[in-house]
């Protein structure tokens, strides 16, 4: 763990080691400009604790992601926006530090394109996936 945290830009951002725009920090999260934006106001949001994906993260170190990219969609006027989090390369993550995208959606041309590639399915198919995820929770 400690060596991907040395090599993590974002735990070197955390740290000071690498600057950056900071819009935003407490004593678990961090708030800062995405350097390759889909858009203006593109900002990245991080909990200072490391771990790649959202299920590495202690619950404690995840409770003001929301707050601060809803605070960073109202500081950029932004009146359409997505609040996006990866997890996993196949899932499009690039950085392996949680972090969670406001993107600021102006027009057609910038911010996220998403396709929702819709999967055919039925009632008996949804009860069962029902009944097996809520065994799990």
């Amino acid at each position: 763990m400690a060596s991907k945290m040395a090599s993590c830009i974002f735990c070197k951002i955390v740290k000071g080691d690498i600057p950056c725009f900071k819009l935003f920090e407490s004593e678990k999260t961090l708030a800062f400009l995405d350097i390759n934006p889909l858009s203006r106001g593109h900002a990245l949001v991080i909990p200072k604790y490391h771990g790649e994906k959202l299920t590495d993260i202690p619950d404690d170190s995840l409770v003001e992601l929301l707050p601060v990219a809803k605070k960073l969609a109202l500081a950029t006027g932004a009146t359409e926006y997505n609040i996006l989090q990866n997890n996993g390369r196949g899932a499009h993550q690039e950085v392996d530090h949680v972090h969670v995208h406001m993107i600021p959606k102006p027009n057609p041309e910038e911010g996220l394109g998403i396709r929702w590639p819709q999967q055919k399915t039925d009632m008996d198919t949804l009860k069962a996936l029902y009944e097996e995820i809520k065994s799990k929770m």
